[in-house]
This record gives C-alpha cells, sequence and structure tokens, in this order.
C-alpha cells in the first residue's frame, strides 16, 4: 500500500519551489511579451491608434501602457526584478482587458480565456514571489 500511496503523491520526485517559479517566471512572462503584448508595438505607430481607453486617458496613452505591462513588465518579471510590483501591474492590465475588451467571456466569440489564463499565472507569482534563482533574491 505504501508503494501505490508514493507512486500517487510522486514521493520520489524531489520539490524544487524555486525551479518551478523560475519556469513559471520566464514561461508566463514569455508568453505574455511574445503572444500578448508584442503585437501591440506595432499598433503604437498607427494614425490613428485605435485601441480601447477605458480610463478616459485617450487610446494612445492606454495602448502606451499596455505595451509597458505586457512586454516590459514581462521581462522584468522573467528576470526577477521588482517581481511582485511589476506582476501586480501585469494583473491589473489584464483584468482590465479581460473584464473591458472581453467583458469578463471565458467562452464564445471574443472570449477573453486568454488573459484570464495569464493574469492566474501572475496572481501566483505576486502570491508567492519570484524564488531564489531571480534578481530580487539577489539583491536581498
Amino acid at each position: 500500500m505504501s508503494r501505490v500511496r508514493s507512486l500517487l503523491t510522486m514521493d520520489a520526485m524531489p520539490v524544487r519551489q524555486d525551479l518551478a517559479l523560475l519556469i513559471l517566471r520566464v514561461w508566463m512572462a514569455g508568453g505574455l511579451a511574445a503572444l500578448h503584448g508584442w503585437g501591440k508595438i506595432e499598433r503604437l505607430s498607427a494614425d490613428p491608434v485605435k485601441f480601447a481607453d477605458p480610463f478616459g486617458m485617450g487610446p494612445e496613452m492606454s495602448l502606451m501602457l499596455a505595451v509597458l505591462a505586457e512586454v516590459g513588465g514581462a521581462l522584468l518579471v522573467a528576470i526577477g526584478l521588482g517581481t511582485r510590483w511589476v506582476a501586480l501591474a501585469i494583473i491589473f492590465t489584464l483584468g482590465t482587458a479581460f473584464f473591458t475588451a472581453h467583458h469578463g467571456a471565458l467562452t464564445g466569440q471574443g472570449n477573453g480565456e486568454l488573459p484570464f489564463v495569464y493574469m492566474a499565472g501572475f496572481v501566483a507569482l505576486f502570491v508567492a514571489g519570484p524564488g531564489r534563482f531571480s534578481v530580487d533574491a539577489r539583491l536581498r
């Protein structure tokens, strides 16, 4: 019975939280920057800029802030610099996209599944922190 329990709980697999946080940081931040944020950079040079303006700052400023969070912030999270603060900014940006551009929909045409899933990963990083394989850990 103890072999079955050990197999089911994967007791033979060593626990490596810091490695898991590194993988999560790089995977989530790399994916966000490449798949969600990078395309917005080209939109900055469009005339006129077409982007949602949920806070009345203008579409140009809203787009610049989204690019800053989704590309610049993601790169900072990937290396683990200012991780919790930057993750919070990304969570706010993705939450805004999820609720304004996608109307909180997880299914159907124009759903916000992608920002919702990315937001979950950044919430986990906000709660857990960057781990010891990060610039933040080196600065401590």
